[in-house]
């Protein structure tokens, strides 16, 4: 029974992704009636296209580019906070860990209101658009890398830095050489997780948007969707959700390989 509902709860939710998908390869301008396979509204179509769609090039460009800024700059941040904090253990070490990890359970609302309100009054010098939502995806999206890094940290423990540092390392060797080789999946998987996040975000990027052209995908779709849609901003969902899904599935796939190998070392140690 359980089994039952839990399956049946996973295909209510990917319908309408499903739906999504069919339609952003219809062959007619319908949404709702399946008029033959086409690749029409990808490539074919050539004014309404995502090939040939300035609007809608624009909007994927742009987060693309978000995305993968925003996965440069947070990634080695998140890391060494986590490697920071994983090494504080003195007084006010527990309110900061709890502070890094408040972005996680602020509503978005408030995250891209708050921060709209501080570039817009308190940092007026940094002009709403793609400099202020990077700043701001750059604010939510530390905590991820903070979790992941914090979690392998505590699989790893201290004590192979420690025995680096016996042997005669200092401790930027001991960081350089035997450390960082064992973060390097929640490395990795931190930042296909803040790439997917950011890709798909659209409070933060909307707040903190200054015209159409810091227009993301995730606007481009709220904005259009109202007007007269066309299958186009299906196959551009379609595109983002590829992206997004496909960052997911590697950063599943590192970590879970490298999960494996530990539990396989842990097996065949004497």
């Amino acid at each position: 029974m359980l089994a039952s509902v839990a399956w049946g709860y996973v295909l209510w939710s990917l319908l309408p992704v499903l739906v999504t998908v069919q339609f952003s390869f219809n062959a007619g301008r319908s949404r709702s009636v399946w008029q033959g396979f086409s690749l029409r509204w990808y490539v074919s179509d050539p004014t309404a296209s995502v090939l040939h769609d300035a609007s809608l090039r624009l909007a994927l460009t742009n987060s693309l580019r978000l995305a993968l800024l925003t996965t440069l700059v947070t990634t080695p941040i998140g890391i060494a906070l986590a490697l920071g904090l994983a090494r504080w253990k003195g007084r006010g070490s527990g309110l900061a860990n709890g502070l890094m990890l408040l972005p996680l359970a602020t509503p978005e609302i408030i995250m891209g209101s708050a921060l709209y309100l501080v570039f817009a009054n308190l940092y007026g010098f940094i002009p709403l658009g793609p400099t202020a939502q990077l700043l701001g995806h750059v604010t939510f999206s530390v905590a991820y890398v903070l979790v992941i890094a914090r979690g392998r940290l505590a699989s790893i423990g201290p004590h192979l830095e420690a025995a680096a540092r016996d042997l005669g390392a200092t401790p930027l060797q001991a960081l350089r050489t035997v450390l960082l080789p064992q973060l390097t999946p929640a490395v990795i998987g931190s930042a296909l997780v803040v790439f997917a996040a950011s890709m798909d975000d659209f409070v933060i990027s909307d707040f903190l948007s200054s015209d159409a052209s810091s227009t993301t995908v995730p606007i481009k779709l709220y904005s259009a969707v109202r007007a007269s849609p066309t299958p186009a901003l299906n196959a551009l969902a379609v595109l983002l959700l590829g992206a997004s899904s496909l960052a997911l599935l590697l950063a599943w796939l590192i970590l879970r390989r490298r999960q494996d190998g530990a539990s396989l070392r842990a097996l065949t140690l004497p």
